[in-house]
């Protein structure tokens, strides 16, 4: 059944039974925001689709399943889930959300090509928009890529050493905000990466799997920073905890750690071969499409040639 999350302060948090595997899928609640954006943003682009096959345009089954399955599903599950419910509870558990929110949902989202939907779909006007939009020097800055790779990595830094963690901890709506957060900085970074659409800031492959590459360090140095942390993250709110009845049942605050922080740097290294996965495949179907007009080139050189002759 599904039911509101719990209010985020440790005094006033509700009293959950052990955390095993399974409550991923058993324990439900609704966090208002993510829950919002998952409704907006699947209606939309749901609408995008069945007005192109209205008009007897086709769209590939697998940008749709991207986008609206493993994007938009793994955001719903990753904050309305057993992860949603137990991520103030437990920081091993919010680490396994993290890493969701901010590789795999914006992986998934930026192979669904929702701008390219948009501009498919979408009367002159908003498109007009649209377009303006993609190309205003807003948009050219926050997709430049060496800006957007600072940002991403400087980000779970800034949120788990400095007094954001703990306010998400305190505050229901800082909290669901810091998981819009972690879905719009991956966002920003891998979109022009790995994504189809149109966007600015797109770089040649080669320098695509450079920054991939120079993403992983960062993962793994803060995972291992993490382990080797004496001191614990939002360390009063998590104490608290263990003062109360889920006391019999919570590890230790360190020990939850350190599984936090492995967590973090293993998942960094797993999803990382995901990308470069998805990157290669991109590079070889790219060479082939141009392996392909630069035959249909020759060819038709060579036959006005022929012509001539």
């Amino acid at each position: 059944m599904l039911i509101p999350s719990p209010v985020l302060s440790a005094e006033a948090s509700e009293t959950l039974p052990r955390f095993t595997p399974g409550s991923v899928l058993t324990d439900w609640g609704i966090d208002p925001i993510p829950f919002v954006v998952t409704v907006w943003a699947v209606g939309l682009y749901v609408l995008g689709v069945v007005a192109l096959h209205r008009r007897g345009d086709r769209w590939p089954v697998g940008r749709t399943l991207a986008f609206v399955g493993l994007g938009m599903g793994s955001f719903f599950v990753a904050t309305s889930s057993g992860l949603g419910r137990y991520d103030t509870t437990l920081l091993s558990v919010h680490m396994v959300q993290h890493m969701i929110l901010s590789m795999v949902v914006p992986l998934a989202l930026a192979l669904g090509a929702p701008v390219t939907l948009a501009l498919r779909t979408l009367p002159a006007a908003p498109r007009r928009w649209l377009l303006a939009v993609l190309h205003s020097p807003v948009a050219k800055v926050l997709a430049f890529p060496p800006l957007a790779f600072v940002l991403y990595v400087a980000s779970p830094w800034a949120l788990y050493f400095s007094p954001w963690y703990d306010a998400s901890l305190d505050s229901a709506f800082v909290h669901q905000m810091m998981h819009v957060h972690l879905v719009l900085v991956g966002t920003l970074f891998f979109w022009p990466l790995m994504g189809v659409d149109p966007l600015p800031g797109r770089v040649g492959y080669p320098f695509r799997v450079l920054l991939t590459i120079m993403t992983l360090p960062f993962h793994a140095f803060l995972g291992v920073t993490i382990m080797g942390q004496t001191t614990l993250i939002g360390g009063e709110h998590y104490l608290a905890l263990r003062e109360g009845p889920m006391g019999a049942w919570l590890p230790p605050a360190l020990e939850d750690q350190h599984l936090a922080g492995g967590i973090l740097w293993a998942s960094g290294d797993l999803i990382g071969v995901l990308f470069f996965a998805v990157l290669f495949t991109q590079w070889v179907r790219q060479s082939i499409k141009e392996a392909s007009r630069e035959d249909r080139r020759l060819d038709l050189a060579e036959r006005r040639g022929a012509g001539r002759a």
